[in-house]
């Protein structure tokens, strides 16, 4: 199995630290040879793509590929890597078995705070939901012409070792913004990784929400970090007042329950399936700072 990440950031790290024990060999590509060191470091190989051209060491190497993993997000021109490989999938990757796409749940838009599963309607609210429904729907046309099983992970808000709220203590930057009835999943970054992986392993195709169990409001869970810390939660302030980027308040225009019943009706488990869990578990390792 060889496995290439396109955009190897943070989420592909963590994919390629769940995928070493099955893969012969896992790649990742970055904008930037200043980050080789730290892909070499998780055992990638590691590639430049500037998401405009694919040089010559990138093309060899796709030649090899088995498992694509996308991870590089969409812009108004479409998906970058699609645009480049063309419609005929096999030409770039002949020996490809099975891809997946990193998509997010801010494909469902607003649904009032409802539940939604991977039947629910598209109704993106953000010019980024809307890029995200087009490369769904582009990536999955593609899948289809190339015959290759194609899985789509819907993810909610990402967090982990090095990105979490304890951080954002640290820095001085944690607020208790307050907007009524809001709630938001989120998702672990291992647990990202562990569900490619667990997907992966049983060739699966289709749409799934890998997110956890507790959609809850986005205060609740700086008030238990700062319960963990021994600190004092900064104070409540009201969204509507609250000085915030157009891209920090967009995230607030949606507002959903989104369910992972899907994977787990597979038999995947998430380390990580509560906010309170994971806090604890980041907190009393030492890993929160990564």
């Amino acid at each position: 199995m060889h496995v290439m990440i396109f955009g190897a950031g943070y989420s592909g790290k963590a994919i390629a630290n769940a995928m070493k024990s099955a893969a012969d060999t896992i790649s990742g590509t970055t904008r930037s040879e200043n980050k080789f060191p730290n892909l070499e470091a998780t055992g990638m190989t590691p590639f430049l793509f500037d998401g405009v051209h694919l040089n010559d060491d990138l093309i060899a190497a796709m030649g090899n590929i088995t498992h694509l993993v996308q991870s590089i997000a969409p812009g108004g021109q479409g998906d970058p890597l699609l645009a480049l490989l063309g419609s005929d999938l096999k030409r770039f990757l002949p020996k490809l078995q099975w891809m997946a796409y990193l998509s997010t749940v801010g494909v469902y838009g607003d649904h009032d705070g409802a539940w939604v599963d991977e039947e629910s309607p598209c109704r993106p609210v953000s010019a980024r939901s809307v890029e995200r429904v087009a490369a769904e729907t582009a990536w999955a046309a593609a899948a289809e012409k190339t015959n290759v099983p194609l899985v789509t992970l819907r993810l909610s808000g990402i967090y982990g070792p090095g990105r979490n709220t304890f951080m954002n203590f640290e820095k001085g930057t944690a607020r208790r913004l307050v907007k009524k009835d809001q709630v938001f999943n989120r998702i672990r970054v291992e647990d990202i990784g562990a569900a490619l992986a667990f997907l992966a392993s049983k060739n699966e195709r289709g749409i799934f929400n890998v997110t956890d169990n507790e959609p809850c409001p986005p205060q609740d869970v700086v008030s238990f970090a700062a319960t963990l810390m021994g600190v004092e939660p900064p104070p409540e302030q009201a969204f509507e007042t609250a000085d915030l980027t157009p891209m920090a308040r967009s995230f607030y225009g949606e507002n959903k329950r989104v369910s992972n019943a899907k994977i787990r009706s597979l038999g995947f488990n998430f380390d990580f399936p509560e906010y309170k869990i994971s806090l604890t578990q980041l907190w009393e390792s030492g890993l929160w700072r990564g």
